[in-house]
Parts: structure tokens; sequence; C-alpha cells
């Protein structure tokens, strides 16, 4: 049914925020390769043959084998490069199947506002792409898996899919291979050579056992011992910091003859690898282990106030939580890596939490500490909500990217455990779904929360709000009104105007894109704000004031739409905010534009990409992109128009849904268009278009 291999040896530039020519170099997403990187080299010359022969590869082992460092050493490889790409997907976090097409878009840039299901997007999206796609880790969705590589196979044939997993997806194409331990005979062996690199790496003591030979053989027999796989034997190296090699000889040898007589149904390998994490966690630390089993509840990875907030308790106060942290560090059985704007991130292997997880079923803390985890998330949510909108909106919208796996593993939690608390938390996550590109995700959790919770007014009212909105970024707009009048009136009963003034947002943003901006106006104008009253600088006062400076423009009023724009962008410099200022910045261009002021146009785009950049809305960098493209193309450069909104073209893409389906901003970027045609000519132009097409939207 499918092919079977086992190898037997043992960025484009940028100026003012505006993309650049075609990219030099294809894009990607690989993640750091790790440090040490023993042998393989079998293994290696095989998956180089067979991604350049064949479209589904798969590589399965035990856990702890190595899979994951083969493949990205593999894919890594420049020879192996794809036009379009090479992209990695971690689905190890992954708990709900129904968001495994959420995430490999997400990994590629695909931030869909359509509302086709995500995955006729997703092929649509890759049909005429050439890129090599990883996904890492999918044994515990291997039916999801073989249902999606198979439609995307299918729909995209310049994609080659390389998987990683402790079992085969089983597919028709599917060339598997199976990843086996390093070698372990000889005095030169690649499993040797590891311990030895980890021995090292845990103490310079360790050179004196490699420089004796009858040492090195008895380093040579714990590596036998261990099977020659890798996770077991970077475990054991990192031991050396406090034993000889003979000790380690004998305490291993003590371990695996006591176990062997316990009857595992595991095949050998796994029993070898669930043996050597038990010997591991026999010599950590009482407060060592219970760390170790508290911290299995993280999927992905986390930071030290997350640890010391979940998993503090007992004997483990929460000061001591750190230091602990610090001990496992040392052992490798939690893995430490330092993250640009994150500070120290920390994770566990799934082999090793898979370990941790079963200790905590055993303590009798799992529900315990996974509610804690949960609620902890929550509170992190909240907390976001209410730092958005002012001078940590750049910082929150970098931590909650961060902090993504452990939001959906809290969500989930709560669906079943607390769904009232669930749908807090979705509806705190609003600018997430709708700002930072989760649209399909942010819909989904908040319908199903709204089904499942119990009706409390203001926590329902937000998370109704919060729904409308992902409606409007699909173009669900016959839904979003009538989210938005639910809202309304709501909203009335609890006679909060924040609430009414979000509501009146919703329903004019659900008019005013179908092309009714006279409506919107009434909605969100001065007077609809007047009337609901609030604060000025609350995000609904703020979101109307957007709402109603581009229905302004849409008629012909650009002088009251300036207006409008510029006390908005005052609001929110004063605030700090980014992402609503950028905006203020795009209805600024439009309407000076609007009164033939190209170069100011310019101008105020080029600030409102600068600021979309920095917050990753792929949304906002489309449409300023179009923008730009019509203001120099007033400006007589009909060749960077074309370029631009060849760019903007790929962005478009990326979003799902070109123009929004907004007739108004179909009208202006056709307008550019016809200016840089008229600039330049045809064949000029779609050459040009053709060169900004190109460029990376990574």
């Amino acid at each position: 049914m499918f092919g079977e291999y086992s190898v037997n040896d043992n960025q484009p530039d940028s100026t003012d925020g505006v993309p650049g020519p075609a990219a030099r170099t294809p894009p990607g997403n690989l993640p750091p390769e790790p440090a040490s990187f023993i042998g393989r080299q079998p293994e290696l010359r095989l998956i180089g043959k067979l991604l350049r022969e064949r479209r589904l590869i798969t590589l399965t082992g035990v856990g702890g084998v190595g899979k994951s460092r083969l493949a990205l050493r593999a894919v890594a490889d420049a020879r192996h490069a794809r036009p379009d790409g090479v992209w990695w997907v971690e689905l190890s976090p992954l708990r709900d199947p129904a968001l495994l097409t959420a995430t490999v878009a997400h990994a590629l840039g695909l931030v869909d506002h359509s509302p086709r299901p995500l995955d006729e997007e997703l092929c649509a999206w890759m049909a005429d792409r050439e890129l090599l796609l990883v996904l890492d880790t999918c044994e515990h969705l291997v039916s999801e898996c073989r249902h999606l590589a198979g439609e995307l196979l299918q729909s995209a044939p310049g994609l080659t899919i390389l998987i990683t997993s402790r079992e085969p997806l089983r597919c028709a194409i599917e060339q598997v291979v199976e990843v086996r331990p390093l070698p372990c005979e000889g005095p030169d062996s690649d499993a040797l050579a590891l311990f030895r690199a980890r021995a090292l790496a845990a103490t310079p003591r360790a050179a004196a056992v490699f420089a004796d030979p009858a040492r090195t053989e008895v380093a040579a027999e714990v590596c036998r011992r261990l099977d020659g796989i890798p996770l077991a034997l970077e475990l054991a190296g990192a031991r050396m910091r406090l034993w000889t090699v003979e000790q380690m000889a004998e305490r291993i040898g003590e371990r695996f003859e006591m176990l062997s007589e316990v009857r595992v149904p595991r095949p050998p390998r796994h029993r070898t690898m669930r043996t050597t994490i038990g010997w591991s966690h026999e010599l950590c630390e009482p407060l060592e282990r219970l760390l170790w089993a508290r911290l299995s509840v993280f999927t992905g990875d986390f930071d030290t106030a997350a640890a010391r907030a979940v998993c503090a308790g007992g004997p483990l106060p929460a000061a001591r939580v750190e230091r602990v942290l610090a001990g496992l560090t040392a052992k490798s059985v939690v893995l430490r890596s330092e993250e640009r704007g994150a500070g120290a991130r920390y994770r566990l292997l799934d082999t090793i939490r898979e370990y941790g997880h079963d200790w905590l079923a055993e303590l009798g803390e799992t529900h315990l500490v996974t509610d804690r985890h949960a609620h902890w998330y929550a509170a992190l949510a909240q907390a976001a909500d209410r730092g958005w909108m002012g001078p940590g909106q750049v910082d929150w919208y970098r931590r909650i990217t961060a902090e993504h796996a452990q939001l959906r593993t809290a969500l989930e939690h709560l669906l079943t455990a607390d769904p009232t608390a669930a749908l807090e938390m979705a509806g705190n996550l609003w600018f997430y779904w709708f700002a930072c590109g989760h649209v399909h995700e942010g819909r989904a959790v908040l319908e199903r929360a709204l089904r499942l919770a119990p009706r409390t007014e203001a926590t329902h009212n937000q998370a109704l709000w919060s729904l409308g909105l992902t409606m409007v970024l699909q173009g669900d707009m016959d839904e979003a009104r009538r989210v938005g009048e639910q809202c309304a009136r709501d909203a009335a009963h609890l006679a909060d105007p924040e609430r009414e003034l979000r509501a009146a947002h919703l329903h004019a943003a659900s008019v005013l894109m179908p092309g009714d901006p006279v409506r919107a106006l009434e909605l969100s104008g001065p007077r609809a704000r007047a009337a609901h009253g609030g604060r000025t600088t609350g995000p609904g006062w703020l979101l109307c004031k957007l709402t109603a400076s581009y229905s302004l423009y849409a008629l012909g009023r650009f002088e009251e739409a300036m207006q409008e724009a510029r006390s908005l962008r005052e609001a929110c410099a004063e605030l700090g905010e980014r992402w609503m200022r950028a905006y203020a910045d795009y209805v600024l261009a439009v309407a000076a534009l609007g009164l033939g002021d190209h170069g100011e146009a310019a101008r105020h785009v080029r600030s409102m990409l600068s600021g979309k950049r920095l917050l990753g809305d792929r949304l906002g960098i489309a449409l300023g992109l179009d923008l730009l493209a019509t203001a120099v193309a007033g400006l007589g450069d009909g060749e960077l128009a074309a370029r631009l909104l060849g760019t903007g073209h790929a962005w478009w893409r990326t979003v799902g849904r070109p123009q929004m389906g907004s007739p108004s901003l179909t009208a202006l970027r056709d307008q550019g268009e016809r200016q840089a045609r008229a600039a330049i000519g045809d064949a000029a132009f779609e050459a040009a278009f053709r060169g900004g097409a190109a460029a990376s939207t990574s």
C-alpha cells in the first residue's frame, strides 16, 4: 500500500515599510537547528533522494530516536530548497484536531478572511506554488494529517510533504523511512560520539574518560545498553556532571535488570526509551520530579512566570520553582531557549512530557494542575485585553502570539470544565482573533463557547461582539449585522455605553463594507457616539470614529473624513496604540487621494504600512500596498505602482479575499492599475507586476 525504507547502517529589501522587489532567497520558517547533530549520513542521503523523487515521505520511529532533528537537517540542505520555500509546522502542541488546517495555514502565512472552509482556501492558495511542507510530530493526528495531506497533494502539483510520526499515515503514495537508533558498535560509533558530546557539554571533567581506552569502552557499553537512542544518550550524557562513567554503567545496569523482569507490552526500543526516562526520573531530586510532573500540562513552550504560577504548591513553593526548573534544565529534562523579545522559554520533549503526565496522574493532581494552567492563561488573556489599547500593544501582540499553543490548550480545557470561563477568555481575545489573523479559529471557538456556556449578560455580550468582528472579516455581513443588532439590544439592557459603542461599530461595519456609508455614518458618527456617551478613549468609541471616518471618505466628504481621522490618530498616539492608529493613517491617505494630493497620500500610507508590519497585520499591509500603488501612480511612477500592485496581490492571496469584496476598495485598486498602465504600457506593467508578485510575504 505504501513504500517503506529502512537504513540499517545503524526578507526582501524594504523602505519606509514598503516591501521591496522579489525576495533573493526562498521564504520559509525553519526553526534553528540544535547544537549537536551526529552521524545520520546514510539517512540524509536517502531522504535527499526521496525529496527529489517522491511527494509524501514519512519518517517513523520510536519516541526520542531523533526524527525531528533528522528532518530538520535534511530540509535545511540548500539542495532541497523550493521556489516558494520550506515550511515547518510543529504539531506536538496541538490537541484539537479541528485546528489542524488553521495551524498549517498560519505557519504558511495564510490568514484567510473568507467564509469558505479553510481547507478549501488552503488548497486553492497552494495550487500554483512549489514548496516543501514539513508536518512534525503527527502521531496523535494521523487520520487528520492523512486527510489533509491527500487534499493538499491533489490540489498542488508542486507540493512535497515530509512527515515525522511514530506511525505512518498509510497513504497510497507514502514512502516510509524507519529512523533507527544510532550505531553503537565500535570505538568510533555515532552513539558514542553523541554521548561524548553531551558529556563534555555537561562537564569538562568528562574529557578524561575519553582519553582512556578502558573507560571509553565502559562509555561504549552504556551506549549499547541504551540501544543508541539519541534522547537516551543525551539524558545519560547530562548525568556525567554528577557521576563517573563507571557509576553510570553500574546503576543503569541495575535499573535495566530490575525492569526486565516486569512484563511491559511494548517493543524493545520503546521499553529502552521508557526505562531510560524512568531512570533519569529516579535520579532527580523529589522536588524536581514533582515539577517535572506538573510541567507536563504545558503544550509547546512556556516562560518562568507561567511555570511558577501553575506548578507551585504544597512542598514546592513559588520562590523555589525557578531554581528547580534550572535543575531540570541542567539534566536535559527541560530544554531552554532564548527568543528575541520573549526572554527565556522552556519546553519538554514529547516523550519526556508523556512520562511526566503519567506521574501527574499517579499523584492525583491532573485536574488540579490542568485547571490552574487554564486559569493562568485565562488571566493572561484578560490582562492582554486591558493592555491592548495602550503603549504595550506590540509587546502584547508578541506575547500572545508566543503563547498561542498554551491559550488553545487552556480554552480546550475550559470548554469542558468551565464553559463560562471559556466564553470570557474567548471574548477577551477579540483583538487576537480580529487584528492578528486568527479569524477562522476565533469564530469556531466563540461559536462553540456560546453554545456551551450558560448566558451571563456581560460575558455573553463581549463574546457575541467578538464573534461579530470575525464575521465582518470573513465577509459574512448578514450574520454580522444580525449579531451587531443583538449586541446593541443587550448593551442597552446592561446600560453600558462602551458595549453600546462596540455594537454600533459592528453594525456600522456590516453595512459599510457592502456599500452603505450613509447608514454606517448614522450608526457610528459624532451624533451617534454622543448619544451613547462612554469613554472617548475606549475601544468602542475609537472603532466608531474609524468607521465614521471611512464612511465620510466613501461619501466624498474628504475634509470631514480627514478631520475625523486626525482626531482618531491623535487619540491613538496619546494612548500609545498602533493598530488603529495605522488605520487612521489609511483614512488620511485615501482622503488626501480624494483631494488630489498624491504626495500626502503616499506619506500617510507609508506610515500606515510601518505600523502594520510591526503587528503582522496582513490585511492592513494588503490594503496599504493597494493604496500606495494608486498614490505613486498618480505621481507618475507607473513602474513602482505596478510592482506595488503585484506585491499587494501576493499579500491579498494570504488574506484570501481580495479587497475584502468591497466595491470601494476594488475601485481604488483598479484606479491605480489604470493609471499605471497608461503611464508605462501593458507589457511593462505586466513585467513589473510579476516582479512585485514574487516578493516574499513571510
